[in-house]
């Protein structure tokens, strides 16, 4: 969503699902997964919206849907791009909306190749480096800046001849597209050959109902019923909102999968206005915010990018490219330079670079995968696991487990014991005989950790909105907040330093003066939420993040935060009841950016500022006091004219015109097409999962995503995929899913004797023809086998999931919960054991939702004998370490 609005954020809020008239729920069990937003959804249906449940496996979310609609794991693009062709094909569009608030009219360079003429790729494709050059998707008459600044590439693809190559960057993970110069030619009639509308009619032209049925398994008849709801349910006077969670994202494509849904939603005429948008739901309390203010390896807070190594030398080339183009990001100075005065207070100054060059630098990918490899050759030799179970709860959990064993020490903060903090005595690779508890020489710390109830503080939501949490009662014992454990850590490490070098400096110049209350010192989050929202050169507190300068006079710990506590007040803790306030409840809490509740509101109106109808109106622009208003915060600058135009090489928020919405894009429009920022293409295609017992049948010679991120080793091999030998010793598709019970990968649940009862046993659910064809036995016990592991369950027979008929056969898909270890009340096999890592090349998601496998009856085997079963699959099929490695499926360069 950041490529294609500006922000990775939902672009709505929960509640406003009570005003669509239609809701598609994809790639989510939304019912069960997030079952307190849901009531927004029945409420909408209990006001006359028609809800669609499409999902591999019938929930307790279709149960209450108007149609469930089953669909082949790993597929969504194939449906989603059957929805956009139908909308084009009718002449279904928003036209109106289309026209003047995306870039349909944009033309693309004479370059530029599609899929449909290359077979499966895009144009500028090195299928050595299995990477693309995106020089040819450029628009015609304007130059496109690599994300933000020109940083660097996180991983230096190279020619066949050794030298580094330019590559396209990767999307700024949740901060917009990337930048670029001047205004491309466009043609506002939509007619050029090679403007964005006519590329995308082509592109999705071959994604038929037809050819939905072959590769979906979803008749027909079901298609066009969505087709048809969606379309009657767009435009001026009425419409349909989108909610998707995990099930979209841990895939190889699964930013594309996103990208597809907000292509279909701008034909529609459905972002930014009430009733529509695209909900990405976050399944924990602060998963919003833990990448507002970051855990990612890098992002900095706001989404600015980490700086990287040998290109962002000083601030000046880290902003230079932003600063001249279009756009809020034009004001990336002032965002930054208030971080590092925030970080380093007085001692960041002009003189300095506000201590810019004290920001850690990337050298390539950090991410978790890259740490584990890291661990297992013996670069990475300490690590802390702080609200993750990587033992279980992460993909390949051998490889995470291999890792882990091969660390000089480990730090594990949690509520429990949880299998990452004993995996040296009670992991599966002990009971096979693979490790010795003796040979591993892993220091485990365990640290008791205490639980939200136990400490103040903020969760940052699906809608991100931010709500702050009294304490509620002291924790016991040894028992430490995560905020006391950083704070004293860096206390105490602060006091072991000379302050002789450079380096102590850094550390003993930070900001670290929070006070602290209490027997145990616990520091004031409130002090830390002050922070972070940011203070003027009187230490006042600051009210919005247009107050942010570069000069240094303003600090501001995270800029999308600025206003949480304004004129002093903790605005994330307002309480004011619904029946005291609008519908959008604007006095409940308090969300970034500015307290908007729907982003890209000013597309609510229509050129003019008119709404779009009077049912649908939701801000406007009022003549006569010369501002935008309405029901929300407007999402715009407010009082900027409709009918304002930039000046010729205007830039910053000035160059965004009065009839473009999109302020953090540097055209101010929503993207249907990504002529940068995306390493994977333009358009989302439909490739099969890594590992697919289908063929992809709309590019036959192009079975996965060129560009997705592999790394084949002797714990991590690839399984082959159709159409290459062996691909039929693994003939079914597996799935994995969450239930209300449990939660995550069982670290808070499976301690708890009420819920463990409730979900006492890991299951497998299988279709009635599935259980008749394998002699599974409901109740009784079944084995999973792929190419990394196997894993036992108790079978549930069910017509929750049946059987599809894709490609011209009959198709079987087993669900998996994942929530299981070795550890708790309630033990089982853990279903990441099963699956291996590849990622979508983006954002580094892993593909957890979609893998082949086989099942048959009965346990798994014990100790070695468990190795052997997986290594005769494995010899069956044929895996080497090429197996599954190929780019472009050349078949000189095929493994399998």
């Amino acid at each position: 969503m950041g490529a294609s609005f500006g922000r990775g954020g939902a672009t709505t809020f929960q509640q406003d699902l009570a005003e669509s008239d239609c809701i598609l729920i994809q790639g989510s069990n939304m019912a069960e997964a997030h079952p307190v937003g849901f009531q927004w959804v029945m409420e909408a249906k209990k006001r006359g919206a028609t809800v669609i449940h499409v999902d591999p496996r019938y929930t307790r979310t279709s149960a209450v849907a108007h149609k469930h609609v089953a669909l082949r794991a790993g597929s969504d693009i194939a449906f989603l791009g059957g929805l956009i062709n139908h909308v084009l094909t009718r002449e279904a569009h928003f036209h109106d909306y289309v026209v003047n608030y995306t870039n349909a009219a944009m033309i693309v360079g004479e370059d530029f190749r599609d899929t449909e003429d290359l077979d499966g790729v895009f144009s500028g494709f090195d299928p050595e480096a299995g990477s693309y050059d995106t020089a040819t998707w450029q628009y015609q008459g304007s130059h496109a800046v690599p994300p933000v600044g020109g940083h660097g590439p996180e991983q230096a693809p190279t020619t066949r001849h050794g030298r580094e190559r330019q590559s396209s960057r990767p999307e700024r993970t949740g901060s917009g597209g990337p930048v670029y110069h001047g205004r491309p030619d466009s043609d506002p009639t939509l007619q050029h050959p090679r403007c964005v509308f006519q590329l995308l009619k082509r592109h999705y032209a071959r994604y038929t109902p037809d050819v939905v049925e072959e590769i979906c398994g979803i008749s027909q008849d079901d298609f066009a019923w969505v087709a048809d709801q969606l379309v009657a349910n767009s435009g001026r006077d009425r419409t349909s909102a989108i909610a998707y969670a995990v099930g979209w994202t841990h895939h190889t494509v699964g930013a594309q999968y996103i990208r597809a849904a907000s292509i279909l939603q701008l034909l529609l005429g459905n972002i930014g206005r009430p009733g529509g948008g695209i909900l990405a739901l976050r399944g924990h309390a602060s998963i919003q915010g833990s990448t507002d203010i970051p855990t990612l390896f890098n992002l900095l807070p706001g989404y600015i990018p980490m700086p990287h190594a040998h290109t962002d030398t000083d601030l000046e080339s880290f902003v230079a490219d932003d600063e001249h183009a279009c756009g809020y990001w034009a004001n990336i100075r002032s965002y930054l330079v208030s971080l590092l005065k925030a970080w380093w207070g007085e001692h960041a100054t002009v003189d300095n670079d506000f201590c810019f060059d004290r920001l850690p630098r990337l050298t390539g990918d950090h991410g978790t995968f890259q740490t584990v490899i890291d661990q297992i050759e013996g670069r990475c030799k300490g690590y802390f696991v702080i609200g993750e179970n990587p033992a279980v709860g992460t993909a390949n959990s051998r490889q995470q487990r291999m890792g882990l064993a091969a660390l000089d020490w480990l730090v594990v903060r949690d509520l429990n014991m949880i299998e990452t903090a004993t995996f040296w005595k009670n992991g599966p690779e002990i009971e096979t005989g693979e490790m010795r508890t003796a040979d591993i020489g892993t220091e485990v710390f365990f640290l008791p950790a205490a639980s939200h109830t136990e400490k103040d503080g903020t969760f940052t939501n699906t809608q991100r909105l931010l709500q702050w949490h009294h304490k509620a009662v002291e924790p016991t014992d040894d028992q430490r907040s995560d905020l006391w454990f950083y704070y004293h850590l860096g206390r105490r490490i602060r006091d072991k330093l000379s302050g002789e070098t450079e380096r102590d400096r850094a550390l003993l110049e930070l900001t670290w003066d929070y006070p602290t209350h209490g027997d145990l010192d616990e520091p004031s989050a409130e002090a830390v939420l002050a922070e972070i929202n940011g203070h003027d050169g009187n230490g006042e507190p600051l009210s919005a993040y247009p107050q942010l300068r570069s000069d240094g006079s303003t600090s501001c710990g995270c800029w999308i935060y600025c206003g949480v506590t304004a004129d002093g007040v903790n605005q994330s803790a307002r309480r004011t009841p619904g029946h005291q306030q609008s519908r959008v409840a604007p006095e409940w809490g308090w969300a970034w950016p500015a307290n908007r509740r729907i982003l890209y509101n000013r597309a609510s109106a229509d050129p003019e500022g008119r709404p779009w109808s009077e049912r649908k109106a939701y801000v406007w622009w009022d003549e006569e006091s010369g501002e935008w208003t309405g029901h929300d915060v407007p999402d715009f600058d407010k009082t900027k004219r409709p009918d304002y135009r930039p000046g010729s090489g205007t830039v910053g928020p000035e160059g965004i015109a009065g009839t473009e919405p999109f302020i953090m894009q540097s055209d101010g429009r929503g993207w249907l097409y990504v002529p940068a920022g995306l390493v994977d293409g333009p358009f989302p295609a439909h490739y099969e999962p890594q590992e697919s017992p289908i063929a992809n049948l709309l590019h036959p010679h192009q079975q996965r995503n060129p560009a997705r991120q592999i790394n084949s080793r002797p714990e991590n091999r690839y399984q082959p995929s159709a159409g290459e030998p062996g691909s039929e010793v693994f003939p079914y598709v597996f799935t994995t899913f969450r239930l209300t019970e449990h939660h995550t990968a069982g670290g808070m649940s499976r301690w708890l004797r009420h819920l463990s009862e409730l979900a006492p046993a890991l299951f497998v659910e299988v279709s009635p023809q599935l259980a008749a064809e394998r002699g599974l036995e409901h109740g009784d016990w079944a084995t999973v086998i792929t190419g990394r592991s196997a894993i036992e369950a108790r079978v549930m027979v069910t017509e929750r999931m049946l059987p599809l008929r894709v490609a011209g056969r009959t198709l079987h898909q087993i669900g998996i919960p994942w929530h299981w270890g070795p550890n708790g009340l309630t033990t089982g096999d853990a279903a990441n054991e099963l699956i291996g890592v590849a990622l979508d090349p983006n954002v580094h998601i892993m593909e957890t939702k979609a893998g082949a496998c086989d099942i048959r009856p009965g346990r798994r085997p014990r100790a070695a004998a468990l190795n052997r079963l997986v290594a005769e699959y494995r010899d069956r099929a044929g895996i080497d370490e090429r197996t599954g490695t190929e780019h472009s499926d050349d078949p000189r360069q095929a493994g399998g």
